[in-house]
């Protein structure tokens, strides 16, 4: 290092400098041994601690910060020279070379640097001091900073969510639970007294068949139709004899089971259609926290839980809970920011539970019910609640208090997001404008925002969702409309998956896109809003037809299911004869009648009251004539 030292003579060449200024020429004024002057700038008296660094790069060498005397200096926060320091000598800090092509410095006062985000840009342009690799790391942890505030200004200028969860009941009638995203339902459930659900009650049960092709069981367990028990859904306690795992996972359902014996079975899945109830015997007890699982050793958190800091808090919890001999618990997704005084205490009610199934089980004859689970309200409750709902929403004073209590344990901080609503003048519905939306869940046909539309058509074998593009406007730009109207429709379709709780198979009908981008866009549009469905799902690709297959659960029994019956005309198809052909069909049913033997005097013929209309305003002359040709008298009754 070689210290950089202010020569006598270039301070009086500087003082004649400024003497001269208004009657010599300014390229005499600018002589200096190296480096430029700014002109305008009084020189500083103090001495500055700067030496020559590596590469003629100035390096600062005292005892004050460096930011407050890289200033004096012309030097930024990382030691680089940004101005020449004042003073009239200096060491060369570039070579001739670099000299030559050094940029001219710009004149007029410096552009203000904004905010941090521009400032780390700034120094991204100038060398660092090879000898200070600190400067480095400083001016690396700046930007990171910089684009962490600026993720967190983004995240915080998303708008929130505002989620609402509304109960409505008729005392020992109905149970409706909604819940609205920003005014939008997003879940809607039903339950009625003449069609309860049975899913996650118990039951005691009696095999009545073994199925040797379907490797599953028939059980009786007291409601309606057999449910259906698959052999891995068979606990090995059930098993009749010992299975020694070789080649095959499970034994033979006939080897291990037999018609007559009882088993402890819970319903999966609602009886749909002609199918009956699908059964385990792997039990499981929900809770609001826990899930307990008899009969199986194991401790784990739900897979809906993603995120991995709370996965991990979650499983430290566990650490100290002891579920009981040959019992396991799993930790549910609502437990997400639960203490362990609360788990521990859902804990506890889960095995006082179970005690109570075990006592009941021993007294009770086969089949029968054993446990039941909570109604509606209580579910909705219990599974829907948590820290994402800021209001709740109850037309009745028993509901007011159940959730009010739960409120109180989970929310002690905002015990005021519980409302009751008593106007009687109006429903909970129509006070919050829902109606119309609820009422879109049994249609056959739903508007889109730009004037396109879906339909839902269920088959024997899938759900065919069928996307047209209606009224919307693009005839100028097809294809804009086209991606327009799909990308609207992958929310819409997303939604009402959910609203009708449609399983199994679905089929989607694209309006076809030449554009693979405008495909991939739509593809990913619909994996992000399926991402918020609850029930498993597996979606496929788009196809070169504009098709796309994907598989989901189905949870239980949907809205449509036990607010709809299939039509007694029509008998569920949609379609029926029209008047025409249902008109010829009586008029050769009456001929058939008259052309037989005791025919009486009055012919009278029974047919349902709009056939009897149409017969009478248009078929009126073929009756005339069938009177002449027959003898007869003929009337037409109504059935």
């Amino acid at each position: 290092m070689v210290p950089v030292e202010e020569k006598s003579e270039n301070k009086k060449a500087a003082a004649s400098r400024k003497r001269g200024r208004k009657g010599k020429n300014a390229s005499e004024n600018k002589e200096i041994i190296a480096g430029e002057v700014n002109e305008n700038a009084k020189p500083e008296e103090k001495d500055v601690d700067f030496v020559a660094g590596v590469n003629g790069v100035a390096e600062y060498n005292g005892t004050e910060s460096l930011s407050a005397c890289g200033e004096q200096a012309g030097l930024g926060v990382l030691g680089v020279i940004e101005e020449a320091p004042y003073i009239d000598a200096v060491l060369p800090l570039v070579s001739d070379s670099e000299k030559s092509i050094k940029k001219p410095r710009k004149r007029g006062r410096k552009k203000k640097i904004q905010n941090e985000a521009d400032l780390v840009q700034e120094f991204e342009n100038f060398p660092i001091v090879e000898d200070g690799e600190i400067a480095r790391i400083e001016a690396e942890e700046t930007l990171r900073k910089a684009k962490k505030n600026k993720k967190e200004t983004a995240k915080d200028k998303k708008e929130h969510v505002h989620r609402v969860l509304y109960v409505s009941t008729v005392p020992d009638e109905q149970v409706e639970v909604v819940i609205t995203e920003n005014g939008v339902v997003s879940e809607y459930f039903v339950e009625m007294a003449h069609q309860s659900k049975i899913r996650g009650n118990i039951y005691k049960g009696v095999i009545n068949n073994v199925d040797t092709n379907l490797q599953a069981a028939f059980v009786n367990f007291g409601c309606g139709k057999n449910g259906f028990l698959q052999i891995d859904e068979v606990h090995p306690e059930y098993y009749l004899s010992l299975h020694h795992e070789t080649s095959a996972k499970y034994p033979p359902i006939q080897k291990v089971l037999k018609v007559g014996q009882e088993v402890l079975v819970q319903v999966v899945k609602e009886p749909n259609g002609s199918k009956g109830a699908f059964l385990t015997t792997w039990l499981s007890l929900a809770g609001r926290f826990l899930v307990l699982t008899p009969g199986q050793e194991q401790i784990g958190v739900s897979r809906k839980v993603e995120d991995n800091e709370e996965r991990q808090r979650l499983r430290m919890l566990l650490n100290g809970i002891k579920p009981g001999e040959n019992m396991g618990v799993i930790i549910r997704t609502a437990s997400e920011g639960a203490s362990k005084t609360h788990i521990h205490k859902d804990l506890q009610l889960l095995k006082r539970t179970w005690k109570t199934i075990q006592k009941q089980v021993v007294k009770s004859p086969a089949p029968s019910l054993v446990y039941q689970e909570a109604d509606l309200a209580t579910r909705a409750v219990r599974d829907y609640l948590n820290e994402d709902i800021d209001e709740v929403w109850v037309d009745s004073k028993d509901v007011q208090k159940s959730v009010g209590e739960l409120i109180k344990v989970l929310f002690p901080k905002n015990k005021d997001m519980l409302h009751l609503y008593d106007d009687k003048r109006q429903t909970l519905w129509e006070h919050f404008n829902i109606t119309r939306q609820l009422d879109e869940v049994t249609k056959r046909e739903v508007n889109l925002p730009s004037g396109g539309r879906l339909v839902f058509d269920q088959t024997e074998a899938l759900m065919a969702i069928d996307i047209n593009s209606g009224k919307s406007q693009g005839k100028s730009n097809f294809e804009a409309m086209v991606y327009r109207t799909n990308m609207e429709a992958v929310e819409a379709i997303a939604r009402h998956l959910r609203l009708r709780d449609i399983g199994g198979q679905v089929v989607i009908d694209f309006i076809e896109m030449r554009d693979k981008n405008h495909c991939r866009d739509v593809e990913n549009a619909l994996h992000a809003a399926m991402k918020r469905d609850r029930a498993r799902h597996d979606i496929g690709k788009l196809s070169g037809f504009g098709l796309l297959e994907l598989v989901r659960q189905r949870t239980g029994s949907s809205v449509i299911s036990i607010t709809s019956e299939p039509c007694p005309h029509c008998r569920g198809t949609g379609f029926r004869r029209n008047l025409e052909w249902q008109a010829q069909g009586v008029l050769r049913d009456i001929r058939s009648k008259l052309a037989g033997k005791n025919v009486p005097a009055t012919y009278v013929h029974h047919v349902e009251q709009e056939i009897a209309f149409y017969l009478l305003n248009k078929k009126r002359d073929r009756l005339s004539e069938l009177e002449h040709e027959f003898n007869v008298r003929i009337e037409i009754h109504l059935k």
